[in-house]
């Protein structure tokens, strides 16, 4: 089952990234129903916020009429960053499932491990790896893409420079 969710979360990711933003998404599953969907906004809105991990929680907690999401799994393509990791265990999400680990921002496995640290006042069941190859596939790809346009780029404006003679 958790494939199945995950691949939601990856057609959430395609939009972010066919919309310019970086290919990140995110469901919210309460009792195997998606509660919330959303991918990554931050180029568009220009809000630091509007991680895709926000944005599903703050639909969830509409969803639920409550800001605790007991009983709901986060799947997100991308291991969380500490500022989503925090707003987990604001929410009382218990169980999160990611695709793909985030060695410079990854805040549940990578650089630190929030949502399992006993110092705080929840912790989370975690499940990693899942559809991880084409999670991370779609972030390589983008990033690729996005150093051939700027380098196409320089390019064009180098050609553009008249020659002295």
């Amino acid at each position: 089952m958790h494939n199945v969710f995950m691949q939601e979360a990856i057609r959430e990711a395609q939009k972010a990234g066919d919309a310019g933003e970086v290919p990140i998404g995110a469901v919210l599953v309460h009792r195997d129903q998606i509660i919330a969907r959303a991918s990554n906004l931050r180029e568009t809105t220009q809000n630091a916020l509007t991680h895709a991990e926000m944005l599903v929680i703050e639909e969830g907690c509409k969803q639920l009429g409550s800001w605790r999401l007991e009983d709901t799994t986060l799947y997100v393509t991308l291991e969380p960053c500490p500022m989503c990791a925090g707003a987990i265990l604001q929410s009382r999400i218990p169980r999160v499932v990611y695709g793909a680990r985030d060695p410079k921002a990854g805040c549940v496995h990578s650089l630190y491990t929030m949502l399992n640290d006993s110092r705080f006042n929840h912790e989370c069941d975690v499940i990693e790896g899942i559809e991880a190859e084409a999670c991370g596939e779609l972030l390589t790809s983008f990033f690729r893409n996005l150093r051939e346009q700027k380098k196409l780029r320089k390019q064009a404006l180098q050609n553009e420079q008249p020659t002295s003679d």
